[in-house]
């Protein structure tokens, strides 16, 4: 690993593409198609849990059920980590347009 953090903005074009995987482009469909529907089923059932827990907010603060309304944040959270993680691949031939050169790195 080098001494520029991957994150940073002065990391090189290539210090970036560091972090992506290239896969064939029918691997890059069916992992976005996937990842995106667990992401979303997640997310939607995490909400609906907390929602169980502490029926439908009408419950005060110390009669919510903890261990259910944290594994509807668990589901939430876990919902934006494989989202997270299915950004990182790429379809050979794919790439950022912020990783071309005549475009200046702070354009937003």
């Amino acid at each position: 690993m080098t001494p520029t953090d991957e994150r940073s903005p002065d990391a090189t074009p290539s210090e970036q593409r560091a972090r992506d995987v290239e896969v064939p482009i029918r691997l890059y469909k069916t992992i976005t198609v996937f990842s995106t529907l667990f992401a979303v089923v997640a997310v939607v059932g995490g909400f609906l849990v907390i929602d169980a827990a502490t029926q439908q907010s009408s419950l005060a603060a110390d009669e919510v059920n903890l261990p259910i309304a944290l594994l509807g944040i668990g589901l939430i959270a876990f919902g934006a980590i494989v989202y997270a993680f299915s950004t990182r691949f790429r379809a050979q031939g794919m790439g950022k347009s912020k990783d071309d050169a005549d475009e200046p790195a702070d354009n937003g």
